[in-house]
């Protein structure tokens, strides 16, 4: 059985990987992956935080998905049983737990966090930039224009991949929100509107599933823009936004090409 790491091993090994003090950080991450950790998410979190220091900001997302229509196809708001499951479903709320993992949900119990608004697409941030980046994100294309994905590039921020792979990478969204072909999807959520709860539906770049993203991740890292390293049992890869979005668009508008 693997040795059980710490906050201290984490940081160490962060800062060999190449995440430098002052930095933005956007991080995906399974806890699982590493192993052991004494102290759970809340050690990966304090190693970050560490890590980038205090001129530094982290900032994980703090999607929502459980905020939306469980009837996206019915047009049908007369049907009891369809009316009783929208009911149901729950208001975003700055508390709302995210499914994205342990680790997001220990940076949402930080004192200093900053939470976006966004009923469904929120990122979480805690530094320097946090405001900054998580304040005034746009309902409509919520990781494309004006959202804090765009801000974070404008910011030269990296991306720090924990454990998990490029199918979790959120900024492929942004890249393929600036490529002309894009493909879309509709969100749908409960919203209120004084005190008035209405349903709000707006338009969004589409989900992957796994189909293009892998695959534009393996090629940035051929082509050299990713760094990695293994912490514990967990492969960590840490890239600059800047060149891994510029390399992904491009990417992109090649693999989308039939998609209009």
């Amino acid at each position: 059985m693997a040795k059980p790491i710490d906050s201290a091993f984490i940081q160490n090994a962060l800062t060999i990987l190449g995440i430098p003090r002052g930095a933005a950080v956007v991080v995906h991450s399974s806890l699982s992956a590493f192993g052991a950790v004494n102290g759970g998410a809340q050690a990966i979190v304090d190693a970050l935080l560490h890590a980038i220091g205090e001129s530094g900001t982290l900032v994980v997302p703090t999607f929502t998905p459980q905020v939306s229509d469980p009837h996206p196809q019915s047009p049908s708001f007369d049907d009891p049983q369809i009316i009783r499951d929208r009911q149901s479903v729950p208001l975003f709320h700055e508390h709302l737990a995210t499914p994205m993992g342990a680790a997001p949900n220990a940076v949402l119990a930080h004192p200093d966090c900053q939470r976006g608004r966004h009923p469904q697409a929120s990122v979480a941030a805690i530094g320097a930039r946090a405001r900054e980046i998580t304040e005034d994100q746009p309902f409509i294309y919520a990781l494309g224009k004006d959202s804090p994905f765009e801000k974070m590039y404008r910011l030269g921020a990296y991306i720090l991949l924990l454990g998990v792979g490029h199918n979790r990478n959120s900024f492929l969204h942004y890249a393929e929100s600036l490529v002309a072909n894009h493909r879309t999807k509709l969100r749908r959520f409960p919203y209120m509107i004084g005190n008035e709860r209405v349903w709000v539906e707006v338009p969004d770049v589409g989900d992957d599933n796994g189909k293009y993203f892998p695959q534009i991740g393996a090629e940035a890292e051929a082509a050299g823009l990713i760094r990695s390293t293994m912490i514990g049992s967990a492969r960590c890869q840490l890239m600059e936004c800047v060149p891994f979005v510029d390399f992904a668009r491009s990417r992109l508008e090649a693999l989308l090409v039939g998609n209009l």
